[in-house]
């Protein structure tokens, strides 16, 4: 069942994303479907790398409990680690990881996967869960074509 529901929650972020009038609607579309979508996504979000300071990531479109971290150095957080180390992070018990920035006491799960534009990292999609060890594969995969759907749409609209 969940396989199916991501593969529909993909094909309605790509349908989206060939009319999107701009990648702040984009983004703002793939939060709220996802998290409309998936209970156990408990925070969704993208953060983007700032363009005039590339060592910062700034919160974009997001749903979830509002957070105190709208800007993230690259240096810092489960956010920063998968820009620096280039790939999907997944953290199966937030506490126990303590490269974590606390945002909510209720969060016990967390994943982050890059966002690539020409081969570059521009950002990542950052979900939280109140569940612990709530990310697998699947939903490893089905953030990954999220993550490519979001990064297609920046290389094509990139002035």
């Amino acid at each position: 069942m969940r396989d199916s529901q991501f593969q529909e929650i993909i094909e309605e972020i790509r349908r989206f994303a060939d009319t999107a009038p701009d990648l702040a609607s984009l983004q703002d579309f793939c939060v709220l479907r996802i998290s409309e979508s998936l209970p156990c996504y408990d925070w969704v979000g993208f953060y983007m790398l700032d363009e005039n300071d590339p060592g910062v990531l700034k919160l974009g479109p997001y749903r979830g409990a509002p957070t105190e971290h709208v800007r993230i150095p690259i240096t810092e957080g489960i956010c920063g680690a998968a820009v620096a180390q280039r790939e999907i992070i997944v953290v199966d018990d937030v506490r126990a990881d303590p490269r974590y920035l606390a945002c909510s006491v209720e969060t016990k799960s967390e994943i982050v996967v890059p966002i690539r534009a020409n081969g570059d990292i521009v950002g990542e999609i950052d979900v939280d869960s109140h569940t612990p060890r709530a990310f697998g594969q699947q939903d490893r995969e089905f953030l990954e074509r999220g993550a490519a759907i979001v990064g297609e749409y920046i290389t094509g609209h990139r002035a």
